[in-house]
């Protein structure tokens, strides 16, 4: 190691690469994170729901997701779920299921938690006014329940980021393909995965601190 020459050479010329990547990467997060925002919220309604029914597949479902490793659930709808339900969509498309599926699970868990806080008197004021379950839900519980949650639902969104990562087992071009593709081809793996390191930190690092004024602010107001 102490006659190890650094050289980013190699790297700098195909960072062009390293952004396609980044690019794919970012697709797949926004993705996951525009359905499951709204779709947690769903499914914390479902495993709340005295109707067991609802409650009981939902509950499992989230357990499903939260107690098996993410690359395990990528590389299950990408080897498994073609063969039992005879479809065959592209590595991005069953990627990107896996991801939002897995989300969806962990922000119920958040959500579940902000809906128990959102105080009884609105709720009441909502019955009040005639509105119906639904717009219930959607028009006072909803936006409460976002606005107590969200914290964890951003720290949610970074480690979605993060275990985006892994889906380049299954031959998804993101940064973490292009940088393993990289590596390979220049020989040059510690300044490769080095730089891909750093992208994923100056991306992530940023959204954590705002996690942190985010809370900070919610503990004023509930103060």
């Amino acid at each position: 190691m102490s006659d190890y020459s650094f050289d980013f050479y190699y790297v700098l010329s195909g960072f062009s690469r390293l952004l396609q990547g980044l690019v794919v990467s970012l697709e797949l997060t926004a993705l996951a994170i525009g359905i499951g925002t709204f779709s947690g919220f769903i499914l914390a309604l479902a495993t709340s729901s005295p109707i067991r029914v609802l409650s009981i597949p939902a509950r499992l479902f989230v357990e499903i997701f939260r107690c098996t490793p993410a690359l395990i659930q990528i590389v299950w709808f990408f080897y498994c779920f073609p063969m039992l339900a005879n479809v065959f969509w592209s590595p991005f498309t069953m990627a990107a299921i896996a991801l939002t599926l897995n989300l969806t699970a962990f922000n119920s868990e958040a959500y579940r938690a902000a809906i128990q806080a959102v105080p009884a008197a609105h709720r009441d004021a909502s019955v009040a006014l005639g509105l119906s379950k639904w717009h219930q839900a959607v028009h006072v519980v909803f936006p409460q329940a976002l606005r107590i949650a969200s914290p964890v639902l951003v720290s949610n969104s970074i480690s979605l980021f993060q275990q985006s990562s892994l889906v380049a087992v299954v031959s998804v071009e993101d940064l973490m393909y292009e940088g393993k593709m990289l590596a390979v081809e220049t020989y040059r793996p510690i300044e490769t995965f080095t730089t891909v390191a750093l992208i994923y930190f100056g991306l992530s690092f940023p959204i954590s601190q705002l996690v942190n004024r985010i809370e900070r602010r919610n503990a004023r107001l509930l103060a």
